[in-house]
């Protein structure tokens, strides 16, 4: 929870946990089948299967057969992992496990609670993480390798034209409608009477502990860290630098065994306990208590986002700035408030839109900006934000004109998949690899 990286970054680049949770929920219906063998590492048709959907959902723009180039990609991310351990390369599993807490503090927030996940699951959230470590090492180690074979990959305008003009037309995909559509997100303050009461229960629970109730078991009923609460506040070994300065510096400034009081930064309030330090590295537990803002707090927040609306409805001050500036939303704020797409494209489609985004807009003009509206955060707490709906593109068929963007994206990943496909052919003779036959046509072991 407290780690840098958590840092409002949210899901990895490879592997989306809500739908590996969901599969995990059905895959008891799907008939198994090993398609390819990479040295000890397999590829099942219900893997293919689910990566070729989930390609085809996002509407990703592919020269020749969709299904053999996912096949592809999933061999040569076994092949990565297989070279990696002929190469010594090496990813510690205390980043696996900070990675695996952000995963799963985000989907924790996102279905409501630890009880729920494990209620529409069937799963303890112990079990999950067990199932998913695997995965995720497997994540990290392809995205490390990958970034040492395809370092600095760029295209020119010349080339994205040139990629889109040997598609052949009736394989150009078609896109629904899409919208430009920004906002501006803020969040409000907590008050310091509220904060007060925080540090107050934190003293409390100090003094329970030093009266001899366990650390432990009031992180595990109190603390509001979805990543530790479950292993009773317990961080595991850190190096410096890893987590966020406050904490670090008032664990390190404690003797084993001993408790901090009540330490305020970024994610809320924290009650620390050093357990162990080793050289360059410590090992802590906390209980996180995360302060709610008032009725009133909120208030003060719309008051302060319809100033803003003012201004930018007057033309004094231009909605991409104030968003950079004033906004929140980390995601969207760095890009001028708007949202975008996997290529980078400011036009999304309408069918991957939030409903409540989409009912909102359903009701706007094209141009107008909303009135500030209440909002809820990835971990469920208040805030308030308007709504900028400045585009709205009708179904079409690609082209260089309305979809540049995502056709550069789609050279470059054209690219890098070359790149890689040139790094597979002189990597394949150090791992055995075996096709199933039915997809021998795909020719991915052929020059």
């Amino acid at each position: 929870m407290i780690l840098k990286s958590l840092n409002k970054v949210i899901l990895g680049v490879f592997f989306t946990l809500t739908s590996s949770l969901a599969f995990a929920q059905s895959d008891g219906m799907v008939l198994e089948k090993v398609v390819a063998k990479v040295d000890d590492y397999i590829i099942l048709k219900s893997e293919l299967e689910r990566g070729y959907l989930e390609m085809l959902s996002r509407g990703e723009i592919v020269r020749g057969d969709a299904k053999c180039k996912m096949l592809e990609n999933l061999v040569i991310s076994k092949l990565m992992v297989a070279k990696a351990e002929i190469d010594s390369v090496v990813v510690p599993a205390e980043q696996v496990e900070a990675n695996l807490d952000q995963r799963m503090s985000y989907f924790i927030q996102q279905i409501g609670s630890e009880e729920k996940l494990e209620e529409i699951y069937g799963k303890t959230v112990a079990e999950f993480r067990e199932e998913l470590f695997d995965q995720i090492h497997e994540q990290m180690v392809v995205q490390r390798m990958q970034g040492e074979i395809g370092q600095s990959v760029e295209t020119s305008p010349a080339e994205v034209q040139q990629f889109f003009y040997a598609i052949p037309k009736d394989s150009l995909p078609y896109f629904s409608t899409e919208v430009t559509i920004g906002q501006i997100v803020v969040e409000p303050s907590v008050s310091d009477s509220r904060k007060q009461e925080i540090r107050e229960q934190l003293y409390g629970f100090k003094k329970d502990i030093e009266a001899g109730i366990d650390f432990g078991v009031l992180a595990q009923k109190y603390s509001m860290d979805p990543g530790s609460r479950p292993k009773g506040g317990d961080l595991g070994f850190q190096k410096r630098g890893q987590l966020v300065p406050e904490f670090e510096a008032a664990a390190l400034a404690l003797e084993p065994g001993e408790i901090s009081d009540p330490i305020e930064s970024d994610f809320g309030f924290h009650l620390i306990q050093l357990i162990e330090r080793r050289g360059n590295t410590f090992h802590a537990r906390h209980i996180l208590l995360i302060p709610s803002p008032t009725l009133q707090d909120v208030q003060d927040s719309k008051d302060y986002l319809d100033s803003l609306r003012t201004k930018i409805v007057n033309d004094s001050l231009n909605f991409e700035y104030a968003a950079k500036e004033y906004s929140d939303d980390q995601q969207t704020s760095g890009n001028g408030g708007f949202f975008s797409d996997a290529s980078g494209s400011n036009k999304v489609s309408v069918e991957t839109l939030d409903p409540t985004l989409f009912f909102t807009i359903d009701t706007m003009t094209v141009g107008n900006i909303t009135k500030p509206i209440d909002f809820r955060l990835g971990d469920g707490s208040p805030a308030a934000r308007i709504i900028y709906f400045k585009e709205k593109i009708p179904p079409h068929q690609a082209n260089l004109q309305q979809d540049y963007q995502k056709l550069k994206t789609a050279t470059l990943a054209n690219k890098r998949n070359n790149i890689m496909s040139d790094w597979f052919q002189e990597a394949r003779g150090d791992v055995y690899i075996e096709i199933d036959d039915n997809y021998k046509y795909c020719k991915i072991m052929e020059e």
